[in-house]
């Protein structure tokens, strides 16, 4: 149970990675600020969340099941928080998609939307209410950058984010009258435990009913750039846990925060050109042109992130 003073924070998806460093994080604030709920959907999975805890465990950080997926795990969850009281709701759980949009089924796409969206609209639609009656709470969602750029070959995953950050962006304005704030977190690329071994499972994979030419793009051309991408630009889940906490200590906090400066002028390309070229031709030509020259390409990027960009980016440090 919470103390006096102390924000009630719900996270989901904590057995591992970001929600697992968010949820550690704020439970052992020196000052001792939060009560953390860390929600997972399988209980079992706890260990690691527990032991990374330590002392914190039972005192300032809790767990809950919770299923996003499902309206009455989400209901029973909350109605498990006494008088239903959440200061602070992140939305953390999402699931991943890559490969050849046509190897994969409408089912598997449907459970990434059950997932990345309606999960965090189910969550959002429970705690709202009582947030906008007390006229006040926080809610923050983990987006991505790719919930503002499309990347290839993640064209389910980013549509889902893209459906989020339409979603969120449209109830912030609302929410703003009830004094409740709205903040997307959008990462690029992390180095979690899942982003690993899912890379390492597409590559093996057999993909059938996309053509040989698609294949030999994605596994040849696409998964080794990704590669570099992710060698040159990846931040650890414990730099998107304190950009996190900085989000929700700022008094003012910004509706997006893009963690890492590097992604700023990819961005800000889409947005300079209402045609969509630059950005499509962009991606088009380091993808397939200049391949062997990623990592030249990447150390260009380092050099366009100026100090005035940096200062639109929410820094870890």
């Amino acid at each position: 149970m919470a103390s006096s003073g102390q924000k009630v924070v719900l996270i989901t998806g904590c057995s591992s990675g970001i929600g697992l460093r968010i949820a550690v994080l704020l439970a052992k604030d020196e000052k001792k600020r939060y009560h953390v709920i860390a929600t997972m959907r399988d209980l079992k999975k706890k260990d690691k969340l527990v032991e990374t805890a330590g002392d914190a465990y039972g005192k300032t950080l809790m767990l809950l099941p919770l299923d996003v997926c499902s309206d009455e795990s989400v209901k029973q969850c909350i109605n498990s928080v006494k008088d239903r009281h959440i200061d602070i709701l992140i939305n953390n759980a999402g699931v991943g998609l890559l490969g050849p949009v046509e190897s994969i089924s409408i089912e598997d796409m449907k459970r990434v939307f059950e997932t990345n969206f309606f999960g965090v609209v189910r969550m959002i639609k429970e705690v709202m209410p009582d947030m906008k009656k007390r006229r006040a709470g926080h809610i923050v969602v983990m987006s991505s950058v790719m919930g503002l750029q499309g990347v290839v070959f993640n064209d389910v995953y980013t549509a889902s984010k893209f459906a989020m950050e339409g979603f969120c962006e449209s109830m912030a304005v609302q929410l703003l009258k009830f004094n409740v704030h709205l903040s997307m977190i959008e990462p690029g690329p992390v180095h979690t435990e899942f982003e690993t071994k899912m890379m390492e499972d597409v590559a093996k994979m057999e993909y059938p009913g996309a053509d040989a030419d698609t294949v030999r793009y994605f596994k040849d051309v696409y998964l080794p750039s990704s590669k570099d991408i992710f060698e040159a630009m990846g931040q650890t889940p414990e730099d998107i846990a304190k950009c996190t906490k900085k989000v929700i200590e700022s008094r003012n906090p910004r509706f997006r925060n893009l963690t890492n400066s590097l992604y700023t002028p990819i961005v800000a390309m889409k947005y300079a050109d209402e045609t969509g070229g630059l950005s499509v031709n962009t991606f088009y030509n380091l993808l397939f042109n200049f391949g062997p020259l990623m990592h030249i390409t990447m150390s260009i990027l380092k050099c366009l992130t100026c100090s005035c960009l940096r200062r639109r980016t929410i820094s870890p440090n």
